[in-house]
C-alpha cells in the first residue's frame, strides 16, 4: 500500500515538476523568452490544440467548398449535374412512351386493326346505369325556356347540326361511285369511291400530314390529323401532294386516285374516319 502511494506521488511530482523553456540570442546567450512548464501543461494545451485543429477541419469540410478537393467527396456541380439529367431522362422516357402509343394508333389505324384497340361501350354504360325511378324527370321552367330558345335557333340554322360525335362539317374527298360501304362484319372498315386514274383526292376539313408514305398492302397512303381527335385515311392513291409535317385546309389537294397496293383491285379511293381511336362509318359524316 505504501509502495503504491509512494508511486502515486512520484507521478504527481513528476507531472507538476517546472520546467523553464527559454529562448536565447545564439550570439549574445541573451535571454529573449522564457516558459515555465510542466509535464501536465504540456498534455493538456497540446490536447486542447489536436482536438481545435480536428474541429477546425470538420467546419471546413462541412461548410466550404474545400471539401470538393477531399478525394471521396463529389462535386456540388456534378451533384446538380445529375440531378438534371435525372430530370431531363424521366422527361425523355415520358415522350419516348408517348411517342410509342402514338406510333402504335397509326399503325392500327393503318392496318385496321379495330379488335386490339376497340372498347366495350356496353360494359361502361352498365357500371354507370341509372335507375330511372329513381330520378325526378318533371321539367322544371328554366329547362321549358331554354328548350323553346334552341327549338327556336335551330328554325333558322343553315346547316344541320351533326349528330355523329363532332361538330365539323366534312367535304367530300372525291366525287364517284360508291364501289363498296361500311362493314363492320366484313371488317371492312372504310367506304370505297371510284374515280378515273389521277383524280384529284381532296381533304375532307381542315388538318395536318400525320403520315404520308408507301405500303405493300395499300399503296400510297396519307393520314390527316383533324381537331377534336378525328383522323382522315386515303389509301390507294395513285400519287402523294403532300409530306408528312404539312398543314393542309378543307378542300386541298392531297393526293390522285390510283390502283396502288396489293389489295387494290381497280383505281379507287379507300376512305377511312376514325374518331377518337375508333372506326365510324364515314357516310355518317359527308354526303358523297
Amino acid at each position: 500500500m505504501a509502495k503504491k502511494t509512494k508511486k502515486r506521488k512520484e507521478i504527481k511530482r513528476k507531472l507538476l515538476h517546472k520546467y523553464r523553456l527559454v529562448i536565447l540570442n545564439e550570439s549574445t546567450f541573451e535571454e529573449k523568452i522564457s516558459f515555465k512548464l510542466s509535464r501536465l501543461n504540456v498534455f493538456v494545451t497540446g490536447s486542447l490544440c489536436i482536438i481545435g485543429l480536428i474541429a477546425l477541419t470538420t467546419l471546413l469540410i462541412a461548410f466550404t467548398p474545400l471539401r470538393e478537393y477531399i478525394p471521396g467527396y463529389s462535386s456540388t456541380r456534378l451533384k446538380k449535374q445529375a440531378t438534371d439529367l435525372t430530370y431531363k431522362t424521366d422527361s425523355l422516357v415520358a415522350n419516348l412512351n408517348n411517342t410509342n402509343r402514338y406510333l402504335e394508333n397509326i399503325r392500327k389505324v393503318l392496318i385496321g386493326d379495330l379488335e386490339s384497340g376497340e372498347v366495350n361501350l356496353d360494359s361502361l354504360r352498365e357500371q354507370f346505369k341509372l335507375d330511372p325511378s329513381s330520378i325526378d324527370l318533371t321539367p322544371i321552367r328554366e329547362d321549358s325556356v331554354l328548350r323553346a330558345e334552341v327549338a327556336l335557333e335551330d328554325k333558322y340554322n343553315l346547316f344541320e347540326r351533326n349528330t355523329t360525335g363532332t361538330d365539323m362539317i366534312l367535304f367530300p374527298p372525291l366525287n364517284g361511285e360508291i364501289s363498296q360501304g361500311f362493314n363492320l362484319d366484313q371488317k371492312h372498315f372504310a367506304v370505297d369511291v371510284t374515280a378515273p386514274t389521277d383524280t384529284p383526292v381532296k381533304a375532307v376539313a381542315n388538318g395536318t400530314v400525320i403520315f404520308a408514305e408507301w405500303t405493300a398492302d395499300t399503296g400510297y397512303v396519307i393520314i390527316l390529323e383533324h381537331k377534336d381527335g378525328l383522323l382522315s385515311v386515303y389509301k390507294h392513291n395513285g400519287s402523294l401532294s403532300k409530306s408528312q409535317g404539312e398543314v393542309v385546309r378543307a378542300g386541298e389537294v392531297i393526293a390522285s386516285v390510283g390502283n396502288t397496293g396489293e389489295l387494290s383491285t381497280g383505281p379507287h379511293l379507300h376512305f377511312e374516319l376514325w374518331n377518337n381511336g375508333n372506326t365510324v362509318n364515314p357516310m355518317d359524316y359527308i354526303d358523297f
